[in-house]
């Protein structure tokens, strides 16, 4: 495997590939090359130029052969390097290992745990396809070295992923620096030799089934006296609906109806260009539901189940989805208020350094104390003393002593207990909403998104507005730039610029960390006014930011 040479490499890869399919895929390329196809030899150079990386987010890309694609030889490879990590950390390591029901997923599962196993590693698989929430929990609740989550969460149906977690001393979070590097290490040593020289062994366990149902219990115990709602929810064609189900009847909110079209898993995700909430058109089938059945709220996950997107009705006999940072900032409302009932002197509200600052307001109106972390939940499961945490990606940790990882069903229960109890306060979701506004401000959010078909671009882009830093953006005065690419507070370099503007409005600009985007975050805030002329200024300040950004980046 150590050749340049794409063709003499793809033919050691086939030589090992178990996989009919893959491997059928590199001898069609390497006949063609040999037969003197240019295109050939360009689609295997294009695979064999280098090989996808064991990151913080573990492995992602699409499915196919070669290095730098999701396959079993690969996966294979990342399940020894995890093995020679894990056994040069513990004694006696183990690991559960999960999977979802994209193409593979299960495939890549038994794979792990049969490398794991025969490397002395204590492997245990999850009984079936079940959502990412459950493998979290796993990982702390059976008190593992760690955990494997295959899947590709809200990725386009071609892709799959490899998702690790680490436990004890970890407490289930998923992995940062150094561990990365060093698991991408043994990978590297791993993959010199063939994976038919690896050793396998049958002899992992399958968890049984109360290790699901504990999840259940422990999860719908965040709702009491739960009242009768009409709910609409949508698995988005993933798997989270047989255990959101169960969920949500042990909470007390059988009434729910289920987007028959986008039930049960199907990895080719038919009916969503994209299987991620948050783009547009991915909800119609939920909305139309709901104004079928009158529902009073729309529950929708991604396909993995971690992340959760909210719907309520517009007011206009329409129905809107509620941006990420507006479901963060009422459940960290609803967090604070907990604590306040039980009495907890101490706690941390937690978020994304790009999600609102409105979070920071709950947290010091409530007198907690407040983090803001880098993007990811590996960041915002490892703040000390944390209660609640959020990133405006649609991601929410409610029950920190669970699972410490987002979770879109514990999220989507928390939503149904604030709507039950307002059904029970006699208030409406629009009253809730203003009652926010008077007590914390009221704010805005909103993201630009600049894709790019040279990715040089990015970078000057970045180096254009660190030269030439704007005086105002949409006619509002810049007040001050945090540069964050010599570090910045806590934060370790990144390349992030951080606008700061006068009224309490903030723009975030960064690179995207998995497609060729630069990404513009929006914030505004006013507390002046009624809670309708409130939220009447943000709105307005976030338009005028919004046209001022697309002309500075254009």
């Amino acid at each position: 495997m150590a050749t340049t040479d794409p063709v003499e490499a793809a033919r050691a890869w086939a030589a090992q590939d178990p996989d009919e399919v893959t491997r059928a895929q590199l001898e069609a390329l390497i006949a063609r090359t040999d037969a003197g196809d240019p295109d050939a030899r360009a689609e295997l150079a294009a695979r064999f130029a280098g090989r996808l990386t064991f990151g913080t987010a573990g492995l992602r890309g699409e499915l196919g052969a070669g290095p730098l694609r999701m396959n079993r030889v690969l996966v294979s490879q990342a399940a020894a390097g995890l093995a020679a990590y894990l056994l040069a950390r513990e004694e006696k390591p183990s690991v559960v290992i999960g999977y979802d029901g994209r193409r593979n997923s299960d495939v890549f599962a038994r794979d792990t745990a049969e490398i794991m196993a025969g490397t002395g590693v204590r492997a245990i698989l999850l009984p079936r396809l079940l959502p990412t929430p459950v493998l979290a929990f796993a990982v702390r609740h059976l008190d593992t070295s760690a955990g494997v989550m295959v899947t590709a969460s809200h990725n386009p149906a071609p892709d799959n992923g490899y998702k690790v977690y680490l436990g004890r001393l970890d407490h289930g979070s998923q992995i940062v620096s150094p561990a990365d590097a060093e698991i991408q290490a043994e990978i590297v040593r791993a993959a010199e030799r063939s994976i038919a020289d690896l050793p396998r062994s049958d002899a992992y366990e399958t968890a049984g089934e109360e290790l699901v149902d504990e999840y259940v219990r422990r999860t719908a115990e965040l709702s009491t006296d739960a009242q009768p709602l009409k709910v609409v929810y949508t698995a988005m064609h993933g798997v989270g609906w047989e255990t959101a189900r169960r969920v949500f009847d042990a909470a007390g909110f059988p009434d729910v109806v289920s987007v028959a079209e986008q039930q049960e898993p199907d990895a080719t995700f038919p009916t969503v260009d994209f299987p991620n909430p948050e783009e547009a058109g991915a909800m119609d089938l939920a909305f139309a539901a709901a104004a079928e059945h009158g529902a009073d709220v729309v529950i929708a996950n991604d396909p993995d189940a971690d992340r959760v997107a909210v719907g309520v009705p517009d007011g206009a006999g329409g129905w809107e989805r509620l941006s990420g940072n507006e479901v963060g900032w009422l459940l960290g409302w609803r967090a604070a208020r907990r604590a306040a009932a039980l009495g907890l002197e101490h706690g941390t509200l937690a978020c994304s350094l790009v999600s609102s600052p409105a979070l920071g307001v709950v947290a010091r109106k409530e007198g907690l104390d407040f983090a803001e972390t880098l993007t990811g939940f590996k960041w915002i499961s490892r703040v000390g003393g944390l209660l609640y945490g959020y990133e405006e990606a649609l991601g929410y940790l409610v029950d920190p002593e669970k699972v410490r990882d987002k979770d879109g069903i514990s999220a989507a229960v928390e939503v149904l207990a604030l709507f039950s109890e307002l059904k029970a306060a006699g208030q409406t979701f629009a009253e809730h909403r203003a009652a926010f506004a008077d007590r914390f401000g009221a704010f805005a959010s909103g993201q630009i998104s600049v894709r790019v078909a040279d990715l040089a671009r990015i970078p000057e882009l970045m180096a254009r507005l660190r030269a030439e830093p704007p005086r105002e953006i949409g006619g509002i005065r810049v007040e001050q730039i945090d540069d964050f690419s010599g570090g910045f507070a806590q934060f370790p370099p990144s390349e992030i610029l951080r606008f700061h503007l006068e009224g309490g409005s903030r723009v975030i600009v960064r690179p995207s960390g998995t497609e060729p985007k630069l990404k513009c975050y929006l914030d505004t805030r006013s507390d002046e006014g009624t809670a309708a002329e409130r939220q009447a200024a943000a709105d307005a300040a976030l338009a005028a930011l919004d046209a001022g950004m697309r002309a500075l980046l254009a």
